[in-house]
């Protein structure tokens, strides 16, 4: 008992340095709140050929002596003349066939566009909104002869949270555009939960996949409370508007309701998975295990073993790369909320599966 005590009494002074924490983030997004501006984010787009160009016009630069630099200018030049004259040259039989053909054919002939969005996953998924921009931004322009490339990071998180962005996914999908998600460190529960939605999986020979489950876990005061002589009360409307809980006395009538929500949900996840990818035999791999690359492709849960950088360049010699990130201009208050948001964030993933009693992937 006096472990207990002991235990208790940390885990209350981690509770009141986080809601500390909270407090001073609440304050400072509320005194920034007060300055909005009407324009609260705006898109912003790199064309990454144009920076794998450089990085390696760069390194030729170093490598190069003067003559040969000189030499090499040359050609470049005489390349370059050639390559233009061969676009105009194309750009008036294009013109031509549009005339003569139907609309489809003219655009047959153009280049593939890909377009590259980042998604990095905490707990409460929070990059959705951003997410949901780039998407929306995207999907004005691109065609079914296009591809969309995602690189996710995620461990997981909130269910619901973690739904969304997988709903937002479904969207490009569901116009016919190709999806492709691109793995380098970790996609796992939810994070796996949007990956299982594209037409093609990549992953990195060690990224971290799976963990097809669902988990909830909490502590329990209430010996602790009733040794000390203190009452709690809890007062609900509805038969299970609250099944356990971290300072009364748990029911087994509450954890049995608990547990069954838990494998409902677990339930849905598994329908998700074999939906999207039916392909996986979902009996095997909904055990909640993880598994690297190498061994994730045995099992189906991806397609390919290769990082996003090699993805990537690969296409680049005959696709148009266009990544696309939304961001959102904050004021000084703002930005201080969101850097203790994020000490916040740090601190949970070590602390969620004692704290939480709501359900995660």
């Amino acid at each position: 008992m006096e472990f207990l005590a002991e235990y208790g009494l940390f885990l209350a002074k981690v509770v009141t340095f986080v809601a500390a924490i909270l407090v001073v983030v609440v304050l400072a997004v509320s005194l920034g709140g007060r300055n909005k501006k009407s324009d609260k984010g705006h898109i912003e787009v790199t064309k990454l050929n144009e920076k794998f160009d450089h990085m390696r016009d760069t390194l030729r630069d170093a490598m190069m002596d003067d003559d040969a630099y000189k030499e090499f200018e040359k050609a470049e030049k005489k390349r370059l003349k050639e390559e233009k004259a061969e676009k105009k040259k194309a750009a008036k039989s294009t013109e031509k066939s549009k005339a003569e053909a139907t609309p489809d054919a003219a655009t047959s002939a153009d280049k593939k566009r890909i377009f590259v969005l980042d998604f990095y996953g905490d707990i409460k998924a929070s990059e959705v909104d951003c997410l949901r921009e780039e998407i929306s931004t995207v999907l004005t322009l691109a065609k079914p002869t296009d591809e969309v490339v995602v690189k996710i990071e995620s461990g997981g998180g909130m269910v619901h949270s973690y739904g969304l962005a997988s709903s937002q996914l479904i969207r490009i999908t569901n116009k016919n555009i190709p999806l492709t998600i691109c793995v380098d460190k970790v996609a796992a529960s939810g994070g796996y939960m949007m990956a299982c939605v594209a037409n093609k999986i990549v992953a990195a020979p060690f990224a971290i996949l799976g963990s097809i489950g669902v988990v909830a876990q909490l502590p329990n005061f209430h010996k602790l409370l009733k040794k000390n002589d203190i009452d709690y009360e809890m007062f609900t409307a509805g038969e299970y508007k609250r099944t356990v809980t971290m300072f009364g006395e748990n029911t087994e009538k509450g954890r049995a309701k608990f547990v069954e929500e838990l494998e409902d949900t677990h339930v849905l996840f598994k329908e998700f998975v074999s939906e999207h990818r039916p392909q996986v035999d979902v009996v095997k791999v909904a055990t909640g295990e993880v598994w690297f690359g190498r061994r994730a492709k045995d099992v189906n849960l991806i397609d390919e073993i290769q990082t996003s950088d090699e993805y990537l360049f690969a296409q680049a010699e005959t696709a148009d790369i266009f990544e696309v990130e939304f961001t959102y201009k904050k004021s000084l208050p703002e930005k201080l909320g969101f850097a203790a948001q994020a000490a916040v964030d740090r601190l949970l993933m070590t602390w969620w599966e004692r704290l939480n009693i709501s359900r995660w992937f």
